[in-house]
Formats: structure tokens, C-alpha cells, sequence
């Protein structure tokens, strides 16, 4: 499996030997750059803020993802939607067995039983090297809509991560999901969320505080269902502007894939549902290919395009 991983050709040179390392510490995996914080892969389930139902722990995504600055652009448990989680993969609208599972809004249901989860099963590898660190895992969407847990979706994430220096410095994290079918197919009705999550800031709560960007030039109100090569999530985090930017490969299924830009809160998806029905079949993957690019600042939508120019030349294989 490639990890897709390109240098940007922007004339910045990249960081010197030794300063990417990816350390494992009980449920965590970090990564650092430079030794400073660059993201964390909540492994298992972690554990849920003082006064939030555990219900709502949950493990498999991206929280804390840094910006090179130091600042936090992710969010998780947010009191207005609990489920939310980092950056993650799930689905939200699906057909199993005649069933119908929801493997995005973990612990939603007031009884307190899940629909469906999304566990983390084992880290397969992890790497350090000069100018890149990151990890191979397994997870498994799981139905309990039968009475009993049913495993339906594996998935495997390659994260790759590293980082260019220079007038701007810039971090950026290669996602690889691959999922296969468990059993039967998986059917996927026409639905405006499920796929690649991200929950920004809490500090973006506030509905002004929070600016969306696409590659269309069109924002979270105008950009909401359109689709778009990337889109770019962000605000002020301490007093100063910073964010993060989701590219997609065009090796992308229904590339360029739709967006749905949440008009409440600081969140995203992007979603290939929006777009009509489809179906995960047996015997056949499914890969999801993006470059989630983290850089203080307001968008830069010349740079942005730049460096997914660069990533589109990248062969998926």
C-alpha cells in the first residue's frame, strides 16, 4: 500500500533529520515535528470531559491536530454534538442485512444504545524517519442494531505526516482509508453526511467565529453541498488565525467529491452520499484518498491550490 506521501515543490526546504517521531503512549499514538506537537490518533476509546456520558467515548480519528504555531484546529465532544471526533471516518445513512446502522453519531441515541461504532482493532506499524512519521491501523464499523455486535465494514488507515519550513511553514498529513466488506454489501442511500469528518476549534463554536473556504471560492453558506477539489476550515485560536485545509485526490470516488459545511457549528464533511445512492460490494475496496493541510494564517487560497495541484500528481496505487 503507498502512502502517497510528495514533497511540495514550493521551494521550501524540509525539516533536517531526526525531527519526526512517532511515539506510542497507552491509547495514544503521537507524532512531533521539530519537537513540537503535530497530531495525536486517539487509538481505543478515550475518555469523555467531567459531566459527559460515557456512552459518548469513543477512539478511531485525529485529536489534537496542531498547527505549526502551536495551535489546536480540531475539536472533540463538543456539548452541542458529543459525537463529534477530531477528523474520522464513518457513515452515517446505511443499509446492512436490512438494517440500518449509523456509525456517525456514536452514543446520540438518548436510550443510550449505539447504533452503530466505529472501534479501533490494533496498530499494525508505526515509522520515524528523517522527513516523515506516521502509523498503519485497523478498524472495524460495527452494527449493533441486531441485538448482538456485527461486524460489517474493515478499514485500514495509513497516516503519513510531515512538514515543510520556510516564510510559511506548513504541516501535512497524508489519510489513506481502505475499507472491504466483512460479509454482504453495504448499501449507502443518498444522504447529505457520512464520510471524512472534521470538528474544528471549540473557539470556532460561535457561528461568526468560524470561516469556510473552497476551492470554488465559495464559503460554508454558498459551498454547502456544492463540490470541490478542497475546502478549508478555520479561525482565530488566542488572538491569531490558523487552520486547517482538507485536499482530495482525484482518484476520489465521484471526484470532486460533495462538501456538507455544517451553517451551525465548526464542522465539515466530505461527503460522496450527497451525491446519490451507491454501495460498498464485497470483494472490492474502497479507498479514500486525502491531504489534510494545517498552516497559521487566513486561507490562502493561491497556496492551497498550489499544494493540491502537487498532491494531485501523486499516482494512487
Amino acid at each position: 500500500m503507498n502512502r502517497l506521501i510528495a514533497f511540495v515543490c514550493l521551494a521550501l526546504p524540509t525539516l533536517h533529520a531526526d525531527e519526526m517521531k512517532a511515539v506510542v503512549s497507552g491509547s495514544t499514538l503521537s507524532i512531533t515535528a521539530y519537537g513540537k506537537p503535530l497530531l495525536t490518533y486517539q487509538m481505543q476509546a478515550g475518555p469523555v470531559p467531567e459531566g459527559v456520558d460515557k456512552q459518548f467515548m469513543h477512539g478511531a480519528h485525529l485529536h489534537p491536530i496542531w498547527s505549526p504555531a502551536g495551535k489546536i484546529v480540531t475539536g472533540n465532544h463538543p456539548p452541542d454534538h458529543y459525537w463529534h471526533r477530531g477528523v474520522w471516518m464513518a457513515w452515517t445513512h446505511t443499509e446492512f442485512e436490512g438494517r440500518t446502522p449509523d456509525f456517525w453519531n456514536m452514543g446520540k441515541d438518548k436510550t443510550g444504545k449505539l447504533s452503530g461504532e466505529v472501534r479501533f482493532v490494533k496498530l499494525v506499524k508505526q515509522w520515524s524517519k528523517p522527513d516523515s512519521a506516521g502509523f498503519i491501523s485497523e478498524h472495524q464499523m460495527i452494527d449493533h442494531t441486531s441485538g448482538s455486535e456485527k461486524p460489517v465494514l474493515n478499514e485500514t488507515w495509513e497516516v503519513t505526516a510531515s512538514a515543510v519550513s520556510g516564510e510559511k511553514p506548513v504541516y501535512l498529513i497524508d489519510l489513506i482509508s481502505t475499507q472491504t466488506c466483512v460479509s454482504t454489501a453495504v448499501k449507502l442511500p443518498k444522504y447529505h453526511y457520512g464520510g471524512l469528518g472534521v470538528r474544528g476549534n471549540a473557539a470556532w463554536d460561535p457561528k461568526e467565529a468560524v470561516t469556510m473556504l473552497t476551492s470554488e471560492g465559495t464559503d460554508r453558506n454558498s459551498g454547502d453541498g456544492k463540490k470541490a477539489r478542497w475546502v478549508h476550515i478555520g479561525g482565530d485560536v488566542d488572538g491569531a488565525p490558523t487552520g486547517l485545509a482538507v485536499l482530495i485526490h482525484p482518484s476520489n470516488f465521484r471526484f470532486p467529491q460533495p462538501l456538507r459545511l455544517n451553517p451551525k457549528n465548526p464542522q465539515l464533511c466530505v461527503a460522496p452520499s450527497a451525491d446519490g445512492n451507491w454501495s460498498i460490494e464485497p470483494g472490492k475496496v474502497y479507498v479514500s484518498r486525502y491531504r489534510l493541510v494545517v498552516v497559521d494564517g487566513k486561507p490562502d487560497a493561491s497556496l492551497l491550490e498550489k499544494l493540491w495541484q502537487e498532491y494531485a500528481k501523486v499516482e494512487a496505487q
